[in-house]
């Protein structure tokens, strides 16, 4: 952080001393006004209901410019590092600073792949689901359960832990998340190839059974790719924070990585694309394209309940970048496996324009958002809805490590520990039972 000479002055209309607040300029973004000693010089907290306009650490991991509609990791575009690197390189990048060369990228995809099978009692502890629990149930369960198989790498504050912590939660990810699948599914588990990249090998144990093998296909092995790229960061984020708020307590890494999992959870995070798509599959069985006019006549009557899902982004006041790519994926795709004509993606596309021209949404920046092409991309491939928001998981585990690691070696870093306003009763005394 670099201190500005321009301080911020803190005034009082009720004759409180005035204070000065240091002013941080960061290499980009906004100025940041430092209050760490506003409660001991005034006595009062600020109040900022969902940390709108509260910067909660110093990161250089992730930026985000939601005017400009713009993403970096570590300074890199998306827009390149979507088109020009495969997942395991973004991982590389997010975790160590910098893109790998020929040799640091063969030496970390082997260090990866090397753990890429999990305990085989992970299967007996599948076993105490039901079969129909969500995938994200079963997921929180058993990252949290590594913590239990692998103890050599629980201590978050020694960096060689965090170090096989991390290879080890971005090798077994796929894992798990292909074994939830092919539990609800009745299948066998299917073991790593480690011989295949990493997002063809997690299609594999998706899709393959012992008695008919999976020949990746390039286009979605790529699409998938992507999914994990575009996915892999998004600076503090809900998920995130909660990772960081986490392993502040000092809590080992599998259990916070297993916060961020149940965080993700929620619809109006990771559940998005999930929700996305059931929007969609909803108009689709009311009439499709033909009642997309009544459903958005619905989406703008404030006494509906019908949301407008995909759509618009709590930073992204523009295009989201990621959408972008999402959607000349979301082509690709559909175009390789022949579904050109799906209904489902007309009637995204019809959605979409409606959405992007009808000035309600012009208005209200409601730009569609990554989630609203992926989920399309995901259910052409063959992932069933359920699945959704734990692949997003899987891909956004090497962001949650990254952010975790960086927050260790904050010197900065403390246990979270948020205030509040309180408005409940003020003291009063308890009453024998029979006065009250």
């Amino acid at each position: 952080m670099t201190p500005s000479d321009v301080k911020a002055t803190l005034s009082f209309s009720d004759g409180s001393p005035s204070m000065e607040l240091p002013i941080y300029k960061g290499s980009i973004g906004p100025d940041v006004i430092d209050i760490r000693k506003l409660y001991g010089q005034t006595g009062k907290f600020t109040y900022d209901p969902g940390f709108l306009s509260t910067a909660s650490c110093n990161s250089t991991i992730t930026y985000i410019d939601g005017d400009k509609g713009e993403l970096l990791y570590r300074g890199y575009p998306i827009e390149q590092l979507a088109v020009n690197c495969d997942f395991l390189e973004t991982c590389h990048l997010l975790l160590y600073g910098d893109l790998p060369n020929e040799k640091q990228k063969v030496d970390f995809t082997a260090r990866v792949t090397n753990h890429t099978m999990v305990n085989e009692q992970m299967q007996f502890f599948l076993r105490g689901f039901r079969r129909d629990a969500h995938p994200m149930a079963i997921m929180t369960g058993l990252v949290g359960a590594l913590s239990a198989f692998y103890h050599d790498s629980t201590d978050i504050n020694n960096a060689q832990h965090r170090e096989i912590a991390a290879i080890r939660l971005i090798a077994k990810m796929p894992t798990l998340v292909a074994m939830a699948y092919k539990y609800s599914m009745g299948q066998p588990y299917m073991y790593p190839r480690n011989k295949l990249s990493y997002a063809a090998n997690f299609m594999r144990m998706m899709f393959a059974t012992p008695c008919d093998d999976y020949e990746p296909n390039e286009v979605l092995v790529r699409a998938m790719d992507r999914i994990f790229i575009l996915h892999a960061d998004h600076e503090q984020n809900a998920s995130t924070s909660t990772v960081r708020l986490c392993g502040s307590s000092g809590t080992n890494p599998f259990a916070a990585i297993a916060a961020g999992v149940a965080c993700l959870w929620g619809p109006a995070h990771g559940g998005a694309n999930e929700a996305a798509l059931n929007m969609l599959e909803d108009i689709q069985r009311q009439g499709g394209v033909e009642k997309i006019g009544e459903f958005i006549k619905q989406v703008k009557d404030k006494n509906s309940s019908v949301k407008l899902m995909g759509f618009g982004h709590r930073v992204y006041k523009n295009y989201d970048p990621r959408a972008k790519l999402m959607r000349e994926t979301c082509h690709e795709v559909l175009g390789a496996l022949g579904l050109g004509n799906d209904p489902m993606f007309k009637l995204a596309m019809a959605l979409e324009k409606i959405a992007l021209e009808d000035e309600y949404f012009v208005a209200r920046k409601l730009y569609p958002n990554v989630d609203f092409y992926s989920g399309i991309v995901q259910r052409a491939i063959g992932i069933p809805v359920a699945l959704f928001t734990a692949i997003f998981a899987l891909a956004r585990t090497v962001g949650w490590i990254a952010q975790l690691n960086e927050m260790i070696a904050d010197p900065e870093y403390k246990i979270g520990r948020p205030r509040q306003l309180f408005v409940g009763s003020v003291k009063r005394d308890v009453k024998p039972i029979g006065q009250r």
